[in-house]
This record gives structure tokens, C-alpha cells and sequence, in this order.
């Protein structure tokens, strides 16, 4: 049953966490090409929660937010790993041939609920603030202002490739740290 509470409420928890979401999900994800699906999955479960427990549900929205974006995370990328594993041995039959595997028979496979990890997005804002200046106005600018690298560079005074640098190198160590 889809009302106009459940819909507003769904925008109302959207306009507040959206930023912070696609924040962590772009630290954690090890594909930006990924970055959309497990953004788009994370908000179409909060909606079928909605639908299916209520507008109230949710108390803290931003806790219920990134919790469900660390599971798309971890299933993603524990099915992608899985993947591999099942791929490298089974790719080819007795007789030579190549098998191919598609997404839906391997996740037939995954069967139990993954465990979401405990570093929070507290500790990727913490690793930010613990780099030098320039680095966390490069950040700031590009997620929260939503500022292109071009518009950083002019901003700040600096090359694009510098902040092409600042912004890729430091999201490369916090996926080191965070996932």
C-alpha cells in the first residue's frame, strides 16, 4: 500500500541522507562503475521497508540508511568474490567446453546473510580531517558541495590533476582502511 505518507516520508529520509550515503558508499565501493547500482539498491530497500512496515517505521534514518548501504556493499562485493572463486574452478566442463554463469545462478548459491562490517562513516570523516588541509577542502567541495573536479581546481587555486590526485589517492587509502 503506497500513500502519500510513506512517499513523503521516503523523500523526507532521501533529502536528509542521500549525501552522506553516496559518500559512503563511493568510500567503500571498489568500483566507481558500481557506485550507482549499490546507491539505487540501498534506497529501494528503504522504500520497501516503508511499504512494508510504515511510514514510522524507521526511528534514526541515517543509522537505518547506512546500515542498509553496508549490506548492499558487503553482498556485492562478497558475491563478486564468490564469483571469482566459483568461476576459476568451474569455468570449464569435462569436456573442454566453457560454461557460462550468469548473475542470477550465482547468486542462487549465496545463501546465508552477510555480516556487515563495523567502521562507520564517522571514522572515514575522522581519516579525512587526520589529512592536510587541501585534501580535505578537495573533498568537501567534491561530496558535499557537489563541486566538478574543474570547478575544485578553479576554486582552489590548483591544477585539475592535483585534484584529480588529492581526491583519487586519499579514496584509494580509505578503501584500504574501510572495507
Amino acid at each position: 500500500m503506497t500513500g502519500p505518507s510513506i512517499d513523503s516520508r521516503f523523500n523526507e529520509i532521501y533529502d536528509a541522507t542521500h549525501k552522506i550515503a553516496l559518500t559512503l558508499i563511493t568510500a567503500k565501493c571498489g568500483r566507481t562503475a558500481d557506485i550507482s547500482d549499490i546507491f539505487q539498491d540501498t534506497y529501494t530497500e528503504l522504500y520497501q521497508v516503508l511499504q512494508k512496515r510504515g511510514a514510522s517505521y524507521i526511528a534514526n534514518d541515517k543509522a537505518f540508511v547506512l546500515r542498509v548501504a553496508k549490506q548492499k556493499l558487503a553482498r556485492y562485493y562478497s558475491l563478486q568474490a564468490r564469483l571469482r572463486m566459483f568461476v576459476s574452478s568451474s569455468t570449464v566442463n569435462d569436456d573442454g567446453d566453457c560454461i557460462d554463469i550468469s548473475e542470477q545462478q550465482a547468486d542462487d548459491f549465496l545463501t546465508e546473510d552477510f555480516a556487515v562490517d563495523q567502521l562507520t562513516l564517522d571514522e572515514a570523516k575522522q581519516y579525512i580531517r587526520s589529512r592536510p588541509e587541501i585534501v580535505q577542502k578537495v573533498f568537501y567541495l567534491f561530496y558535499n558541495v557537489g563541486l566538478t573536479i574543474a570547478e575544485i581546481a578553479k576554486a582552489l587555486k590548483i591544477s585539475e590533476s592535483t585534484v584529480k590526485n588529492k581526491l583519487y589517492r586519499t579514496l584509494k587509502e580509505l578503501r584500504n582502511l574501510l572495507i
